[in-house]
Parts: structure tokens; sequence; C-alpha cells
């Protein structure tokens, strides 16, 4: 695994993550709900006029720290790139959504913020927006990374079925000091 990997699965991560936040007006409407994951994370930092663009820049750093993470990980995902993006993003989608009891009690702009706990309109919303963030996250970090790196390494074993014993030769062999 290299450092250039994990740059191109943030990027791919980024712009996955600016394009959930550009169709967000769309899903707005699509699910009549007013749910904002641009606001949420803008107010938590600032209550100022200037959420908006400190919205959009967590939210693309968070996309890009998850792209990373996406990049080692998805050796040990099963099946094709656009479906191990989608079991990702739904994992944290489903991983994150008990959270929302304590952005509902402490976010610092929790009264003009849509309430999470058991708003099934808002699940279902992020369902779709983290579906489609796994979706994108999967077929572009595929395209930027080098597919030889897909598939996890091999166990050293020998043909009778205990292993290689020239590695566990190395394991045991005391250091000349």
């Amino acid at each position: 695994m290299s450092v250039g990997r994990a740059f191109r699965g943030a990027a791919a991560g980024g712009a996955a993550a600016a394009i959930w936040a550009a169709q967000q007006p769309l899903d707005k409407r699509l699910f009549d709900c007013d749910h904002d994951d641009i606001a949420l994370l803008g107010k938590l930092v600032t209550r100022g006029p200037e959420w908006q663009p400190v919205g959009i820049a967590l939210h693309i750093q968070n996309g890009a720290l998850f792209g990373a993470g996406y990049a080692f990980a998805k050796p040990f995902l099963p099946g094709p790139p656009p479906l191990r993006g989608l079991l990702a993003g739904l994992a944290e989608h489903v991983a994150l959504w008990p959270l929302g009891r304590f952005v509902d009690r402490y976010h610092p702009a929790r009264r003009e913020l849509v309430p999470l706990t058991g708003n099934r309109r808002v699940f279902a919303q992020e369902a779709w927006r983290h579906a489609l963030f796994g979706l994108l996250l999967g077929t572009l970090e595929h395209a930027l990374n080098d597919r030889s790196a897909d598939e996890p390494p091999p166990i050293p074993v020998s043909s009778n079925g205990h292993g290689d014993l020239e590695s566990a030769a190395v394991a045991v062999t005391p250091s000349a000091t």
C-alpha cells in the first residue's frame, strides 16, 4: 500500500463528497425533507454567515479522509468497485446514524436543524446520500488507482496446508547481537 494510493483515494472521496453536496438541493425536494449535511457541519464550527463554505470544506475533507481509508480497505471488500463503494458508504451511514441523538441534544445550532432521532425521512435521505457517495467513491477510486493492488496480500502456505517453512524459519531464527 502506498501513500499515492491513499492520496488518489482521498481525491475520489473528496470528489464524491462534492457531488453529494451539489445534489443536496434536489434530494431535499425529492424526500420533502430539509436536512442539510453542510449546515450540520458548518454550524458546528460557526454560526455566522460563513457556515456554508466552512460546511462544504468540512464535508469534502470528511469525504477525502473516508476515501483514503477506503483505498486501503478496498482489497478486503467483496464485489466489483461500485458495489464495494456502495457497501462502504452504507456501512458508514448505519454506523453514524445513532450519533444523531448527540446532534439533537448537543449541537450548537440544534434548534435550526431538522431533528434526526427517529426521523425516517432523514434516515432515507441519508441512505440515498451515502449510497450515491459510495457508488461514486468506488467508481472514481477504481479509475484512479492501480488495480493490481486490489487483491489482498497472499498468505504464505505450502501444499501440505501447514504454511511456508521458510517463513516460519525466518520468524524463529534468533538475531545475532
